[in-house]
């Protein structure tokens, strides 16, 4: 097949186009290419997809699928207009961020949407959810239901996760800030964490284009307690240290984030947005997703990190954990 992936240089995106060049497809990777190289065996073309003729030199040529990742609605638009007539199939990769209700566990596709983007352009993380159903919008349009998979992840990790997200307690635990091996951890035991292989949804993606899937599905991992996925990265590292349990109000009284970001304790959500990682993704399955146990993905995680320098996206650095760990213990 001959296979179109709109941003094939970054994580995910360079994750579908390998999947795709190592199912034996004939595949082009359209992007800037600011994030690195596309994956060998894969047609690699320069384009600004912030201008009207980013499609120039592919909108000739006829494609069995498109495979699209972006989360800007006036690119996504300006793709559908010059691509979606000399198309297959059209797979997008919007979020499960598009969902109005963030306290429900368990919902599903049915959920009430948040409102659409007003322009083409998300300026901040903050509208991330509306742009990507602005997004959803113009592919629906432009393309059709019959002819369009919509895919919603959740929380996607495994090596190459640039939030740090998913390999913070792999690396934390693996390597602790302090000699006694302490752990600063939030209290949130029953915090359900589904954590989505990057390397699953890709291949999946693969697939649904390759067989035409259409449908709409929120995609994520098994899902787990916060206890649990810890307990499985005690497993994965063989920690042996101390996990020191702090409340939320402790933590937010001494600047802890939770969820990402500078200065948070990754994966931990309050209960006003509980359900962000915890959705019903028995569509996904239906459609064919295939999850790999967690303790591969923090196996395959933690290497990645071990191996990769300098500091992280999220979580705390090891300073400012002992700075946390001394004020437990003047505390108590």
């Amino acid at each position: 097949m001959r296979i179109l992936v709109l941003g094939g240089t970054a994580w995910l995106g360079r994750g579908i186009v390998a999947a795709a060049v190592r199912g034996g497809h004939e595949v082009t990777a359209l992007a800037r290419g600011e994030a690195g190289e596309a994956p060998a065996g894969a047609r690699f073309v320069a384009a600004d997809r912030t201008r009207d003729d980013a499609f120039k030199e592919v909108t000739g040529e006829s494609w069995d699928a498109v495979v699209d990742v972006s989360r800007q609605p006036g690119q996504v638009r300006r793709a559908v207009d010059a691509l979606a007539g000399r198309t297959g199939h059209w797979v997008f990769v919007s979020s499960a961020s598009v969902y109005a209700d963030s306290e429900t566990i368990g919902s599903d596709e049915a959920g009430e949407l948040l409102p659409p983007l007003d322009g083409d352009v998300m300026e901040t993380m903050e509208t991330y959810g509306s742009a990507k159903v602005s997004c959803e919008r113009d592919v629906l349009d432009g393309v059709g239901a019959d002819r369009t998979l919509i895919a919603r992840p959740s929380l996607v990790g495994g090596p190459g996760d640039w939030s740090g997200r998913t390999g913070y307690w792999p690396r934390r635990l693996a390597r602790p800030s302090n000699p006694a091996g302490r752990v600063l951890v939030p209290d949130a035991p029953d915090v359900p964490v589904q954590v989505l292989d990057v390397r699953d949804l890709a291949q999946w993606l693969v697939r649904a284009a390759v067989s035409r899937t259409a449908g709409i599905a929120t995609a994520g991992g098994r899902t787990h307690t916060f206890a649990e996925h810890l307990q499985t990265v005690r497993a994965v590292t063989g920690f042996g240290g101390a996990l020191e349990v702090v409340g939320e109000d402790w933590l937010a009284e001494h600047r802890v984030e939770p969820w990402m970001g500078p200065r948070s304790l990754p994966l931990w959500l309050p209960a006003d947005s509980i359900a962000l990682n915890a959705h019903d993704t028995s569509a996904a399955e239906r459609l064919g997703l295939r999850t790999r146990p967690l303790e591969e993905t923090l196996a395959d995680t933690l290497a990645w990190e071990l191996a990769e320098p300098g500091e992280r996206r999220a979580g705390l650095t090891d300073d400012e954990e002992r700075e946390l760990l001394a004020a437990l213990d003047a505390r108590t």
